[in-house]
C-alpha cells in the first residue's frame, strides 16, 4: 500500500497498524501527529516515530488525517557527498555567469561600437611598434659600435688601448643583452595586447548581434 493512500486506509478501517486502538478517537483525543511509514508494503504508524520507520521516508498526519509533512528517506553519504560535489558545481557556475555578466557590462560601456573597439586596438598596437622599433634601432646601434670596436682592436698595437677596448666590448654586451631582454618583453605584451583585442571584438559582435527574426509562416496553399 503507497503512503499516499496511507491516511484514507487508516480511517476506513479505524486502526492503526501495529497498535491496534482508533485512529480518529486516540488521535482526536490527544490532539497529537501520528506519523506512519510503510514497512514490507504495510503500514506502521505511532503518535511518536516508531522504531521500524527509522531510516525510512515517513509521513507526519493530523489528527484528522491529512497529511502535516513528508520526510524522504535519509541520503547515504555517497548521496550527501554527490549532492554536495553539485551544489559546489552549481555555485561555481553561478560565480562564473556573474562575473561573465559584469565583464560583458564593462565592454559594452567600454567601447561605443565595433569601430570604435578595432580604432583603439589600432592605437595600442601602433603605440608598441613604434617603441619596439625604437629598442631595436638602439640595439642595431650597440651592435654596430661593438663591430667598430672589434674592428679596431684588431688593428693598435698598444697593449692598454686594447685592453681598454676589449673592456668595451664585454660592457656592450652586456647592454646588447638588455636590450633585447626588454625588446622580447614589449614583443609579449604586444602579444597579449593583440589577443585581449581579438576576443574584445570576438564578444563584442556577440553581445551586438541584432537577434534573428522568426520567419513568418507562408500563406497556405489556395
Amino acid at each position: 500500500m503507497g503512503l499516499r493512500r496511507l491516511a484514507d486506509f487508516l480511517i476506513g478501517t479505524g486502526l492503526v497498524a501495529s497498535f491496534g486502538w482508533s485512529f480518529p478517537a486516540a488521535a482526536q483525543a490527544t490532539g497529537k501527529s501520528i506519523y506512519c511509514c510503510e514497512v514490507g508494503g504495510q503500514p506502521v504508524c505511532g503518535d511518536v516515530l516508531p522504531l521500524a520507520c527509522y531510516g525510512r521516508a515517513y509521513r507526519e498526519l493530523s489528527p484528522q488525517g491529512t497529511v502535516r509533512r513528508e520526510v524522504q528517506v535519509p541520503m547515504t553519504a555517497e548521496e550527501l557527498a554527490r549532492r554536495d560535489e553539485e551544489l559546489r558545481r552549481r555555485r561555481l557556475l553561478d560565480a562564473e555567469a556573474l562575473k561573465q555578466q559584469r565583464v560583458d557590462r564593462a565592454l559594452l560601456e567600454t567601447y561605443r561600437s565595433l569601430e570604435d573597439l578595432e580604432t583603439r586596438r589600432d592605437r595600442e598596437l601602433a603605440e608598441l611598434d613604434r617603441s619596439i622599433d625604437t629598442l631595436r634601432h638602439r640595439e642595431g646601434e650597440l651592435i654596430q659600435r661593438q663591430r667598430d670596436l672589434i674592428r679596431e682592436a684588431a688593428v693598435s698595437d698598444a697593449r692598454h688601448m686594447r685592453q681598454d677596448i676589449s673592456d668595451d666590448i664585454r660592457n656592450l654586451d652586456s647592454e646588447i643583452v638588455a636590450q633585447r631582454t626588454v625588446i622580447d618583453v614589449k614583443l609579449r605584451e604586444r602579444e597579449a595586447v593583440r589577443s585581449r583585442f581579438e576576443e574584445d571584438r570576438r564578444r563584442y559582435v556577440e553581445l551586438t548581434r541584432p537577434a534573428p527574426r522568426s520567419s513568418s509562416p507562408l500563406p497556405p496553399r489556395r
